[in-house]
């Protein structure tokens, strides 16, 4: 017999579930040269991946906010032509651990500043849509920046709309932006290593995790 001390599980999707890197830093790239910008180098594209892309564009590229929004356009232009699970890969151990949640019966969402219709995509093709109460991602509308906040507060209220328990929640991301997000509505947050997030970006998080056996052990426990 199985138990968690969680009422529901939330995951970020980018560096938590997936990783979309191989397709997401060529399209990056691509954006800004065509906007006349020198593109950061890769290792410095790495920051780009967690937080909502029209913040990035402007924060990161230096893009006004007009020029940010038809740079998120053309980004996602490049995505859908070229599919949206395509150059994804789900991290090893992740989807196991998301169907032995499933399987306890606790449920889950997304909550991710990926637009919805991509994490609905990328989960659809690895099977495991089925195993999500909510699938919650940002709006799809270019100009509207969905902070983590936002999609957070909307997949508890998903969960809730199906007679879910949200009175003891916990997200798992691997940015700052999962934990600040996580700060605003009380919700806790296990940081895991394996996304992008840099070295002093757990701080807040309860609970620090190498790896989804780690992680598993603060999700489930096996009950005599």
């Amino acid at each position: 017999m199985t138990s968690s001390p969680w009422s529901c599980i939330l995951w970020d999707v980018d560096g938590t579930v997936a990783d979309a890197s191989a397709g997401i830093m060529p399209r990056i790239t691509q954006v800004l040269s065509d906007f006349g910008r020198t593109p950061p180098a890769p290792d410095e594209l790495r920051h780009w991946i967690g937080p909502p892309l029209l913040e990035s564009f402007q924060a990161l590229g230096m893009l006004s906010a007009e020029e940010a929004t038809e740079a998120v356009i053309a980004y996602r232009d490049l995505a859908s032509r070229q599919g949206y699970a395509s150059s994804v890969a789900l991290y090893e151990g992740v989807p196991e651990l998301i169907r032995a949640v499933h399987e306890a019966g606790i449920p889950q969402a997304t909550a991710s500043t990926k637009p919805q219709n991509q994490v609905e995509a990328i989960l659809t093709h690895y099977e495991l849509d089925h195993a999500f109460t909510a699938i919650v991602g940002a709006t799809p509308a270019p100009e509207v920046l969905d902070t983590k906040a936002i999609v957070l507060a909307r997949a508890l209220e998903q969960l809730a709309a199906a007679g879910v328990d949200t009175s003891r929640p916990v997200l798992i991301g691997d940015r700052h932006h999962d934990i600040d997000g996580g700060a605003e509505l009380g919700v806790p947050v296990i940081y895991n290593r394996w996304g992008f997030g840099n070295p002093g970006e757990e701080q807040g998080a309860i609970a620090v995790v190498d790896d989804p056996d780690q992680l598993r052990e603060l999700l489930i426990a096996e009950e005599d």
